[in-house]
């Protein structure tokens, strides 16, 4: 028997408020593990906004790579500066780092539209 029921046997008007109070406390809790609940969901919902931003951008990065490897196919420089196996051997790392900046610079809008398609696929709503 708690200390509120044993006040409420001997006080009458006590028992309404014990009621009451009661009533308030569980009520307090249930808003404490919902704000808890959405603390929590708001953390997990921002980490999967920021990995799936970062794929996107990964993505649109390897696009335009491969799509400036193409590009470059066909281009030949002249010996004294350039040309041979060495620049062959490295033409797809400057296309890669080309392809890096030119998404860290704004990309060509692949990147907002594989997000926002990504987020209908998590159930998450575009802000």
């Amino acid at each position: 028997m708690s200390a509120f029921d044993t006040i409420s046997t001997f006080v009458p008007q006590f028992g309404a408020a014990a009621a009451t109070v009661k009533t308030a406390a569980k009520a307090v809790q249930s808003a404490g593990a919902a704000v808890q609940n959405a603390v929590e969901d708001t953390t997990k919902d921002t980490a999967a906004r920021k990995k799936i931003a970062e794929t996107a951008k990964t993505f649109e990065a390897s696009f335009l790579s491969v799509m400036m490897q193409q590009m470059f196919e066909g281009v030949k420089t002249s010996e004294p500066f350039g040309g041979g196996n060495g620049e062959e051997m490295f033409k797809s790392m400057m296309t890669d780092a080309m392809s890096k900046e030119v998404t860290k610079a704004g990309g060509v809008g692949l990147s907002s539209v594989i997000q926002r398609e990504m987020l209908k696929m998590q159930g998450l709503k575009e802000h």
